[in-house]
């Protein structure tokens, strides 16, 4: 791309009033954008308003500085073995999958393993892609459960797509990388595909700044926002579309009714994807929105196997690889823990103590003693609200 067909399109996507729709109506009518910029206010109005026509012949003020920081951006040695490169919707190698879309990105940039102009990885992404959304909050089985499933997946073959938000997404970004490690490295995908909502040259959440590195050694991050963008609250919701697109299926760890992932899981549908739910506790609130997605037809699962034979597809590797470093199996640690009575007594539900104490008949001290034991044997979460959870395979 040249330093003014990238202005260009930085344009175009600057202009007030112009979106995506409009952007693409006026590509179809003109061509690229620098043929857009050089029509005349007549021709213009043939295909939008005469305010949009009005705003498509001023320049943003913005755009030199932008376009700028974004060539330099494009041309500054990043870290060993991670590229830049920025694809647009006139690109061949834009992904066909997103074009099918009602609202295509412009523009997408890229940061990480891009691949070679003879073999870009970006459009082979959706025929070996797997969403993975969830909530923030996820409960202690449901990170579990995200690191554990994209461990799966990545070691067979697949590549996990997902936005880096705190809760299931980290842990699903960071099961990937684990299982990317057990992959057939001749044939392996990416590992791991993070959609973020900010510029790339942010990280948000911070605190996930040394997996968003991790990641572009091993995959790929993606944004369709410029340079600078910060994280706004619009923008999240947004590049859910881009999530599913890119993606075979998604698979939902746990959500709230009134979720991101929800909305994830609607686009795919929308766009034709099957769509997986993990069932949880009838109690925790972080399994309602899995649970209606069951009720909606959405495949419920219970191993990372259940998805493959799903979406018939052939694995490179084992789906049930050796536990993480850091995953904690109760089983392991307490060899007869299925015959400990409190273990027993909690279920795998969130409990409190007051109820703890109904059903086991313990005093107070002995209850609150017996449950930091088990806490520090890694068999136990506690929970915000003084909740306890049974983690791990306990």
């Amino acid at each position: 791309m040249q330093q003014d067909d990238l202005a260009a399109w930085l344009r175009l996507t600057l202009t007030p009033g112009v979106g995506n729709v409009t952007a693409r109506k006026l590509l179809a009518a003109f061509g690229l954008p620098q043929a857009v910029f050089a029509q005349t206010a007549t021709a213009l109005r043939q295909v939008v308003s005469a305010a949009q026509t009005q705003a498509l012949q001023s320049v943003p003020p913005e755009l030199a500085k932008l376009a700028d920081v974004t060539w330099r951006w494009l041309h500054e040695a990043p870290t060993t073995g991670v590229q830049r490169h920025i694809v647009t919707l006139g690109d061949a190698d834009y992904p066909a999958a997103l074009l099918h879309m009602e609202d295509p990105p412009l523009m997408l940039y890229l940061l990480g393993q891009v691949g070679s102009a003879q073999a870009p990885r970006l459009p082979q992404l959706a025929a070996r892609g797997l969403a993975m959304v969830g909530s923030r909050n996820p409960t202690p089985q449901g990170q579990d459960h995200a690191r554990m499933f994209a461990r799966a997946f990545s070691a067979a073959g697949l590549t996990v797509v997902s936005g880096l938000a705190l809760g299931v997404d980290g842990a699903a970004h960071q099961g990937a990388l684990e299982g990317h490690e057990h992959a057939d490295s001749d044939n392996a995908p990416l590992a791991t595909v993070a959609v973020v909502g900010t510029g790339l040259d942010r990280v948000y959440p911070k605190s996930h700044r040394e997996l968003a590195h991790q990641i572009a050694q091993h995959g790929l991050l993606i944004s369709e926002y410029a340079l600078g963008t910060p994280p706004s609250p619009a923008n999240f919701p947004k590049r859910n579309r881009i999530i599913a697109g890119l993606s075979l299926g998604t698979l939902v760890v746990e959500a709230a009714l009134k979720s991101g992932s929800l909305i994830t899981a609607r686009l795919a549908s929308e766009q034709g994807k099957e769509v997986f739910a993990i069932p949880g506790s009838i109690h925790a609130p972080q399994s309602r929105g899995c649970h209606w997605l069951i009720k909606q037809g959405a495949k419920l699962v219970e191993s990372a196997q259940d998805v493959l034979e799903e979406l018939r597809l052939p694995t490179t590797a084992t789906t049930e690889p050796h536990a993480p470093a850091g995953f904690v199996d109760a089983d392991e640690v307490n060899a007869d823990a299925s015959a400990d009575p409190l273990l027993n007594a909690l279920g795998y539900d969130p409990v409190g103590l007051d109820a703890l104490q109904a059903r086991t008949g313990l005093e107070t001290a002995h209850l609150q003693a017996r449950l930091l034991e088990l806490e520090l044997d890694g068999c136990v979460a506690r929970l915000p609200g003084g909740l306890f959870q049974r983690c791990g395979a306990a």
